[in-house]
């Protein structure tokens, strides 16, 4: 470990972030590479006659913030990793980057099921890293889930993200496309979710530098409208949903209405469109009959 005057860590923190980002990402930065916990950070003000000790030394830190800066590499993959509600999961390029927004479709499951809750089966299509799903088998030891990916890569990384996360065996990971892993399981799923590429062609070409070259485009491209994978879910979903069972999906900030249409066409009801926090309605939710 590498000691230094927090005088002279605050310094170099304020000279970093002068160069451009943002407190959240330096908050990573510091976190996985230089081994200070937010927590600890949000202390140094107290005592700033103190010292700090480092996992690496400041011009390796400097490095790495600068890729990120100027080659718009996210944070996330340089220190291989991405905090997500209280998880810290692994990620690299293989994988989509787990958005904050994204928390609420665990909350959106907490207000329909409540927050203890019977033995229950739920699915997840495209785990990615296994967020929700890891989120959501922690929340419920009791459920049973299956967590599919198409991409053998990711979905070792999402087991992995598992097993670092839990001693729990309540989570299973199965590869295939959409609900092609789960034949076996047709009517007996109580709760499917699924955040599904879903970026229009047109969109998907606009994306900022650090998403389009960084991030798996089969995680985002939707298709030319970005409903192409949103519909093949939806109009499969009652083979799998028992009756009563919910669909939550995660849409396009502008989708919400088209995707509650194929919800009702497809025989769904309590159909609703859910805004996240900045009043956007990211999240389409049905119960099947």
């Amino acid at each position: 470990m590498l000691s230094i005057s927090v005088k002279e860590f605050l310094f170099w923190k304020k000279k970093q972030l002068s160069k451009g980002g943002n407190i959240q990402s330096f908050a990573v930065l510091l976190d996985c590479i230089g081994g200070i916990p937010t927590s600890e950070l949000n202390l140094l003000k107290i005592n700033p006659e103190g010292k700090l000790y480092l996992k690496k030394n400041l011009d390796y830190l400097c490095s790495v913030w600068e890729d990120h800066l100027f080659n718009s590499t996210p944070i996330q993959h340089l220190c291989g990793i991405s905090f997500w509600r209280d998880l810290k999961l692994k990620v690299t390029n293989k994988v989509l980057i787990p958005r904050p927004e994204t928390e609420l479709i665990v909350e959106i499951v907490f207000k329909i099921f409540g927050e203890k809750s019977q033995k229950l089966f739920f699915a997840e299509l495209g785990t990615g890293s296994g967020a929700i799903a890891i989120a959501l088998a922690l929340a419920y030891p009791f459920w049973e889930g299956i967590a599919t990916d198409i991409d053998q890569d990711a979905l070792g990384i999402a087991i992995k993200n598992f097993k670092d996360s839990s001693e729990q065996s309540n989570l299973r990971f199965c590869c295939g496309h959409w609900w092609n892993p789960l034949e076996s399981f047709k009517g007996k799923l109580d709760l499917a979710i699924s955040n599904p590429p879903y970026i229009p062609r047109d969109t998907y070409e606009e994306l900022p530098e650090e998403v389009k070259n960084f991030e798996p485009k089969i995680a985002l491209l939707g298709g030319e409208d970005g409903l192409e994978h949103i519909r093949e879910i939806i109009q499969k979903a009652p083979l799998y949903l028992k009756k009563k069972g919910w669909l939550i999906l995660e849409n396009h900030f502008d989708q919400g209405e088209e995707v509650k249409k194929l919800l009702i066409k497809n025989y769904f009801t309590s159909v609703e469109i859910v805004k996240d926090l900045s009043g956007i309605g990211r999240f389409t939710i049905g119960r099947y009959k």
